[in-house]
């Protein structure tokens, strides 16, 4: 009798030692483990870039933002359980390599330069290359019209350069730290245009401070495919491609595009179809 007590006794420590392994298990994303809110995620977004990934007072804002937040979600995480890590450009691979985040959104194009070191999903938004000009500048209609213009020159951005070597030679760089520096030269008439991808002009230009008085040129002037970066190899590609499938069907990729980049009158390309890289 007694032997019997004891057997079951070590039946239940082992029972129990199961069970705490089990619920302590593998956690693919690379979070902290548990159940039952102890688990978070590590995601890289930019911290300066308004209507895409912004640091604010109120905590973090933009479409980026809010891909990255639904896409945690349907790998198992809360708003509260996402820990946000700036993901400067120059960053981004070293970053996935090293492990510090488990994915990046960034407005992270997909380059073969890029998938050679990280992996990604999506592409979640087809982007161009743009400019951002005054909205009662009727002069700039082609990107020929820039030759003669003061074009807006971001220091590390090749984008202007870009413009000057391929489009218009005669246009005028006008150098400046960043692209929040550009906007109130814009708006004074000391730089006739500013370019990046017009996804990143509509962020700024979406701003409550600029509203209505800058407009984007239309000219698409390349494809830039952001996707989510991965380590290499992770499992994590699949499961946030799934993620990004569900957030066009269910229509809350659409509301995220109007509510942080359709104050500037952004006409978004429909979402991209996962794995479709358009040159």
């Amino acid at each position: 009798m007694k032997l019997r007590k004891v057997t079951a006794a070590s039946a239940t420590v082992f029972a129990l030692a199961l069970t705490a392994t089990a619920c302590g298990g593998d956690n693919s994303t690379g979070g902290d483990s548990g159940s039952d809110g102890g688990k978070t995620i590590t995601v890289g977004i930019k911290f300066d870039q308004p209507g895409l990934g912004q640091k604010t007072p109120q905590g973090y804002a933009g479409f980026d933002v809010d891909v990255a937040t639904y896409v945690a979600k349907k790998l198992g995480y809360n708003a509260d359980q996402i820990e946000w890590k700036e993901a400067k450009s120059a960053d981004r691979e070293t970053m996935l390599q090293r492990g510090d985040v488990d994915f990046i959104a960034a407005t992270y194009s997909i380059t073969p330069e890029r998938q050679e070191k990280v992996d990604f999903a999506g592409p979640y938004l087809l982007a161009h290359q743009d400019v951002l000009v005054r909205a009662d500048d009727n002069k700039i209609k082609t990107p020929k019209d820039l030759n003669n213009a003061k074009l807006c020159s971001v220091t590390g951005s090749t984008s202007a350069q870009n413009v000057k070597d391929k489009l218009a030679p005669k246009a005028q760089l006008q150098p400046y730290p960043t692209y929040s520096a550009c906007l109130p030269g814009l708006q004074n008439g000391a730089v006739d245009a500013l370019t990046t991808d017009d996804s990143i002009l509509a962020g700024y230009a979406a701003q409550s401070q600029f509203k209505g008085k800058f407009k984007l040129g239309g000219f698409k002037l390349t494809n830039e495919n952001y996707g989510i970066g991965v380590k290499k190899g992770s499992d994590l590609k699949d499961k946030i491609n799934k993620a990004l499938e569900t957030m066009v069907a269910d229509g809350a990729w659409q509301k995220a595009v109007d509510k942080n980049l359709g104050p500037a009158d952004y006409k978004n390309e429909p979402a991209p179809k996962i794995g479709e890289i358009k040159s």
